[in-house]
């Protein structure tokens, strides 16, 4: 595994954009992400791709001090490539704010400034939503849209979450949140990382905001799922909610003062107004955890109240 450059330059964020055959969506990807967020740095994570998509990312690197890639020995999945990425981001010690997305514009660079202010207003993870008010999935057919939110529901109903999109994969980290979830130690490899990574914030009571996206068919290329990854997930989901207490984080839980005191006696989802994030905080127990162990949930505005819905 090797970077082609040295220190991040970027202060407002470092967007993780893991690629594998991404050679006719990279290129744009990158311009449209700098186009949006010129402060950001961009690391590519390339699982050597036969198209040479890792080529094209080391001459954008080559052009553009923002522009970084780590190159992997072969692809291991998107998990994987996820884990190393965040390992980079976490040794340089000027990052603070982490974007995961996909490189095939089905996730929006138009869209990172929202999530990046979300953090700076006080989240620890936002979630860019395909199920919240506002948030779209246009040119799905049924099957899709009922596989894609039947998983979620899953994933909600098994492991006690709240959020309403537990598969989506563009996301906003705060640096402290993604050190204290410890990356090292995630489970899932595939699509499944997306919700490991969601629980276990939770678990150690990050406060996630839900905001809402339009999820778009991929720009170019050939679409990564498969029924394996998908069955992945359905057994981690199931990992996770039924593997002894101790041992479902592989860490401590840490709760902090400020998310316990938020309805920690309480068996049921309270809201409340949040001036700080002009929407509502939502705690809820965590599934088969002593009622102080709270993830809370910050609505943004335009996502609209909770929804027990699938």
């Amino acid at each position: 595994m090797s970077t082609t450059k040295g220190p991040l330059t970027g202060l407002a964020a470092l967007v993780v954009l893991p690629t594998y055959n991404e050679r006719q969506n990279l290129e744009p990807m990158v311009n449209r992400i700098l186009e949006h967020v010129p402060a950001a740095d961009v690391l590519i994570v390339d699982d050597n791709s036969p198209d040479g998509t890792g080529e094209l990312a080391d001459a954008l690197a080559s052009r553009d001090d923002h522009v970084h890639v780590l190159h992997r020995p072969g692809k291991e999945g998107l998990g994987r490539a996820y884990q190393a990425g965040f390992r980079v981001a976490l040794d340089q010690p000027g990052v603070r704010t982490i974007v995961q997305m996909d490189c095939d514009f089905s996730h929006d660079p138009a869209d990172i400034p929202r999530l990046v202010s979300l953090i700076d207003s006080g989240a620890d993870l936002a979630i860019g939503s395909r199920y919240v008010q506002g948030g779209s999935t246009p040119g799905w057919g049924l099957q899709r849209r009922m596989v894609s939110r039947g998983g979620s529901l899953f994933a909600r109903s098994v492991l006690g979450l709240p959020y309403r999109d537990l598969t989506g994969g563009f996301k906003a980290w705060r640096r402290e949140t993604l050190e204290q979830i410890d990356v090292s130690r995630l489970q899932a490899n595939g699509y499944g990382f997306q919700i490991e990574t969601t629980w276990r914030a939770h678990r150690v009571g990050a406060g996630i905001v839900e905001t809402p996206i339009t999820f778009r068919d991929r720009f170019a290329g050939k679409s990564k799922m498969s029924r394996a990854i998908m069955r992945e997930a359905l057994l981690l989901v199931l990992r996770l909610r039924f593997a002894p207490p101790s041992t479902r984080t592989g860490y401590p839980v840490a709760v902090r003062s400020d998310v316990a005191a938020w309805g920690a006696h309480s068996a049921t989802p309270s809201i409340t107004s949040d001036p700080s994030t002009s929407g509502v905080r939502y705690s809820h127990p965590v599934a088969g955890a002593p009622h102080s162990e709270h993830g809370r949930l910050l609505m943004s505005p335009e996502a609209g109240p909770p929804d027990p819905g699938p």
